[in-house]
């Protein structure tokens, strides 16, 4: 089993809390490190028909039979379930009893916030990151990288990247989100999440997708939730600090793995996409999507915003740390070029407070300093995150 870069802070909580959560998107690894992590625990998967009707018949009975506690993987097919578990962590008061498990945040966390409030962390797994992948081997061409994704079963199971994503899509996708919305017509949904792939990494509008889908703004805005609910995609919230400056309200879409992102778009090989005309944005979904699993992985919220003003001044990436705001553009170029720091150095010059600046390249050059300015290849991302 590769190891996850989460897997310390899970363990750290099962010291300090009662019940562990642990949500994100089907074939992320949540089953598989839960194992590994907790292998003396009784393993049980709601996914299970006959144990949903036990959990059904007799909630109490069912959480009786393991008195020390257990793994419940997928608790979102029994709603009901954390109001019982409650009670019991309430009375035990043992930390790490649970560890739950659920790929639908939208249901998942509906019924932890209402029973486990302040019994429970909240872990969010997405699939490998960088640094997970490929610390022990020779990682592929940036190219090869980004067509194959980072989904486990691909790598574990050495799956045709395409052929396992159609399935994927198919299966895990179509079905989640079926649960979450009513969803009558799949070929909609089919080519309203394509049209979304087109637009990873630009604004999200909502009234310009709908004249390409045929879809109403208020069912193409609960596709777009559940979406993110389920871990599939992130929706970029710009910066919105008083500067003196009118800045834009629309958010940015990001689909959270490459590798999905390339099937949806109809790249079926590593060649295909090095020529491809939205090479840029799909590069720059995988930093994004980088950064937030770093700082998922050390327990932060996952908060990232991008700014741009009303004149089309923009700098991809804005996030806060502990160490200061760090202002980031992001580049496929695998060559430096000075005019890639001109809108973050403009935008630092306006900023209260500490700010670092960087430009993420599409290199894997180890880090080094220009001036005031981080160059960073893409491999060493987490050395901007702290």
């Amino acid at each position: 089993m590769i190891p996850r870069h989460l897997a310390p802070k899970i363990l750290a909580w099962t010291t300090q809390y009662p019940v562990v959560t642990i949500t994100g998107p089907r074939q992320s690894g949540k089953t598989t490190l839960c194992k590994a992590l907790f292998p003396h625990k009784p393993y049980v998967s709601l996914e299970d028909m006959a144990t949903r009707n036990q959990v059904r018949e007799d909630p109490r009975g069912f959480l009786a039979r393991y008195p020390e506690g257990a793994i419940l993987d997928e608790i979102q097919r029994a709603p009901d379930l954390p109001s019982y578990l409650q009670g019991i962590v309430d009375e035990r008061n043992v930390p790490g009893m649970f560890i739950l498990t659920g790929s639908q945040q939208f249901e998942l966390m509906a019924g932890v916030s209402q029973s486990l409030a302040g019994r429970t962390a909240i872990a969010r797994l997405l699939p490998f990151s960088y640094a997970e992948l490929y610390a022990a081997g020779t990682p592929p061409a940036l190219d090869a990288m980004l067509y194959a994704g980072f989904y486990p079963r691909i790598h574990d199971m050495r799956l045709d990247p395409s052929e396992a994503l159609a399935f994927y899509v198919s299966t895990y996708v179509e079905r989640d989100i079926r649960q979450i919305v009513n969803i009558r017509d799949f070929g909609k949904f089919e080519s309203f999440i394509k049209l979304l792939a087109g637009r990873s990494g630009q604004l999200l509008n909502l009234n310009s997708l709908g004249s390409d889908c045929g879809l109403s703004h208020g069912t193409m805005s609960s596709w777009v939730s559940a979406l993110e609910q389920g871990g599939l995609l992130y929706i970029m919230r710009p910066y919105s600090g008083n500067l003196g400056k009118r800045l834009l309200k629309t958010p940015k879409l990001y689909l959270l793995d490459t590798g999905l992102l390339c099937y949806l778009l109809g790249i079926y090989s590593a060649n295909q996409l090095s020529t491809h005309p939205l090479r840029g944005h799909i590069f720059e979904s995988f930093a994004v999507a980088e950064f937030l699993k770093i700082q998922y992985n050390h327990g932060f919220p996952g908060t990232l915003l991008f700014y741009r003003d009303q004149k089309g001044e923009e700098v991809d990436l804005v996030a806060e740390s502990a160490s200061g705001r760090l202002l980031c553009e992001i580049k496929s170029s695998a060559t430096w070029n000075p005019e890639y720091s001109k809108a973050v150095d403009r935008l630092a010059a306006i900023m209260p407070g500490p700010t670092r600046k960087a430009v993420i390249l599409g290199n894997t050059d180890h880090p080094y300093i220009h001036m005031d300015l981080s160059l960073v290849g893409y491999p060493y991302i987490d050395s901007l995150v702290s």
